[in-house]
């Protein structure tokens, strides 16, 4: 077993990997509206950079700190292992989710520089609508599913691949393009650009993002049942001393 890492340098990781991941998003929707007037070629650059950026991130980071990411998968980490002590605890989620947010907001803020942006605007980037809303719900419950699926059946190793890939096709097949993530929901509305989300409309994403987290789980419990004694260890987001998990964008 992996010796655990200090809180502080796990809590730096996600900072920093959150950031990181809000800086390819943002980075490549400004990069791609310069080098294309098509909406769809800019949303397949986007991808692209996401899905790439992504599987880096989580390979890199997540030995570290379980590349989390996303307050919503610190959150379903620590209701499935609060019995047995294998997920984080209340503390790590404390350090966590405002870490995420921050560097989500960084993450931003940091594109906005590369490309010579005002580096703070807010979004005019109208995303309130019900058929948005229930995009959420599906992206992010189906974040949950595969996570926490691979763990079930001892395939957290395949998570960099998986979660990378599930984020690049949600993209597309979803309504919202995927945000499945309050921490980057809330880091996209510094950023009047392609990849923006107006404040106005952070609220009703957040709340479908953790109406798909229980959405998520509750499919967990039904497809895989509750984890067996020597599956346990090899949960994708315990404390982030196994396999990585993460992220959503």
């Amino acid at each position: 077993m992996t010796a655990l890492a200090p809180l502080g340098r796990r809590t730096a990781v996600e900072f920093v990997g959150t950031g990181a991941l809000v800086a390819v998003v943002a980075g490549s929707g400004i990069q791609a509206t310069k080098l294309s007037p098509d909406v769809g070629v800019q949303l397949l650059a986007d991808s692209l950079a996401t899905v790439f950026g992504l599987g880096v991130l989580i390979t890199l980071l997540g030995p570290v700190s379980g590349a989390h990411f996303n307050p919503v998968v610190t959150l379903a980490a620590w209701w499935t292992g609060r019995r047995g002590g294998e997920g984080p605890g209340l503390r790590e989620v404390a350090a966590y989710v405002p870490a995420q947010i921050l560097g989500a907001i960084g993450g931003a803020v940091l594109a906005d520089a590369m490309f010579a942006e005002p580096l703070v605007r807010w979004s005019t980037h109208d995303r309130s609508a019900p058929h948005l809303w229930l995009g959420e719900v599906v992206a992010t419950a189906g974040l949950v599913l595969l996570i926490f699926g691979l763990a079930r059946t001892g395939r957290a190793h395949f998570a960099p691949v998986a979660v990378a890939s599930y984020i690049g096709a949600a993209y597309w097949f979803t309504s919202s393009t995927s945000f499945a993530n309050p921490a980057v929901t809330i880091g996209r509305t510094f950023t009047d650009t392609f990849a923006g989300i107006a404040p106005a409309s952070v609220g009703p994403f957040v709340a479908a993002q953790l109406v798909g987290l229980a959405v998520g789980l509750a499919l967990v419990a039904v497809l895989f049942g509750r984890p067996a004694a020597p599956a346990a260890k090899d949960v994708a987001v315990p404390r982030g001393e196994h396999h990585p998990a993460a992220a959503g964008r």
